[in-house]
């Protein structure tokens, strides 16, 4: 059996870093190694570390040949209902045949606990990033997204957040504001832009869409993805056999929104090749599930709500000694102006129209449709922050 439902005894943190250093630095090899004993799990020494900065995670080849992947979460960012809540997600992706990779079931649990750590361990994938600009690929993507979605919209998260102006915009500027993170010689220009910005998100955002406003709190919300950038969709070509294409990693940051949000990072380049990559996806979306068109208002607020979240995440895991090593230029003056500029142009993109679709298949058609507005420069603040 897989794990018992969460509790609400299960809403506690799980175990705090030690004060005296960062989570991550009782995590030795060994210590991983003996995690996977503990579950049944007998490596024959070969560990590699997965590009990851939230958690850490290693895949692991055993001694039967097989490999794994293990994955310890960082301690303190999810209680142990918030992942179940994950792996049960993933669970019902998978029994509904869509090719997510989810955790294993061993010794009747998901999740796992040794030393300080939880961790859960998932089957190695191979694959690589998807080629966005094929049309057909973009097709395909769009096609598992609605799946993913119909699931996704079957039943409510309890314990995972939702995605909202006030988690991801509104308290990451108070908290960098309240820690002192951004240079004097910044802080006002950058306050500035950011209140513009969510200014226009909580009272304007998605005006010029058809039928008026429409903002985060008019679209229908259900479980997502969370965090689909292309580096969370792996891609393996068709054999002999017709096996292949997209499976989706990390359901670490599943969470309740809409259901744009895991559209619009796929997304990027000018105006014209933006909208000739959404119209592919919802090309193939749209064949399994309908989208709401008004959702695409939406795409600059969460572009913008993502790009401030993104600096406050840096700093709030700086004591990380992977962080300063992965992202030396945080927190320097020309990084704040860089963000001052980047909202600038955030706060442009939310007074223009929203993006619009081209309808019929895209491979047939060059450009974008009639009506559909091309002039615009590029536009991708889109930092991710892989788990």
């Amino acid at each position: 059996m897989p794990d018992r439902p969460a509790t609400d005894d299960d809403n506690a943190p799980m175990h705090a870093a030690p004060d005296t250093t960062h989570p991550f630095s009782t995590l030795t090899p060994d210590a991983v190694l003996d995690a996977l004993a503990s579950v049944g799990l007998y490596g024959d020494g070969r560990l590699m570390a997965l590009s990851s900065y939230e958690n850490r995670v290693y895949q692991a080849h055993l001694e039967d040949g097989q490999r794994v992947v293990a994955k310890f979460y960082r301690p303190g960012r999810w209680n142990r209902a918030q992942i179940l809540e994950e792996h049960a997600f993933a669970a019902e992706l998978m029994a509904a045949e869509i090719p997510a990779v989810g955790p294993l079931v061993l010794a009747d649990r998901t999740l796992h606990t040794h030393g300080d750590f939880a961790f859960s361990v998932s089957p190695w994938r191979g694959g690589r990033q998807p080629e966005l600009d094929d049309f057909e690929v973009l097709e395909w993507i769009g096609r598992f997204l609605a799946r993913i979605h119909t699931v996704g919209a079957a039943q409510p998260f309890v314990h995972r957040p939702a995605l909202d102006v006030q988690t991801f915009g509104s308290a990451s500027l108070d908290w960098l504001l309240a820690e002192q993170i951004i240079p004097l010689d910044r802080q006002s220009a950058w306050q500035a832009a950011c209140d513009q910005a969510l200014e226009m998100i909580a009272s304007t955002a998605g005006s010029t869409s058809p039928g008026g406003h429409f903002g985060l709190k008019n679209a229908r919300t259900l479980r997502l993805h969370g965090d689909c950038h292309p580096g969370n969709i792996l891609w393996t070509p068709l054999d002999e056999w017709g096996r292949g294409g997209p499976h989706f990693v990390d359901l670490d940051d599943a969470r309740t929104g809409p259901a744009v949000q895991d559209l619009w990072m796929l997304l990027s380049g000018d105006r014209a090749q933006r909208t000739q990559q959404l119209s592919a996806l919802l090309e193939g979306y749209e064949q399994f599930r309908s989208f709401d068109r008004r959702e695409l208002a939406l795409i600059e607020p969460l572009r913008t709500l993502r790009l401030i979240h993104y600096s406050a995440w840096l700093a709030r895991r700086w004591q990380d000694p992977i962080f300063p090593a992965n992202f030396p230029w945080f927190g320097s003056s020309d990084y704040w102006r860089g963000q001052i500029d980047m909202l600038h142009e955030q706060i442009e993109a939310l007074a223009e129209a929203p993006l619009c679709a081209c309808a019929g298949p895209l491979r047939r058609r060059p450009g974008p449709a009639p009506g559909c507005p091309r002039a615009s420069p590029p536009r991708s603040p889109k930092p991710t922050a892989p788990a």
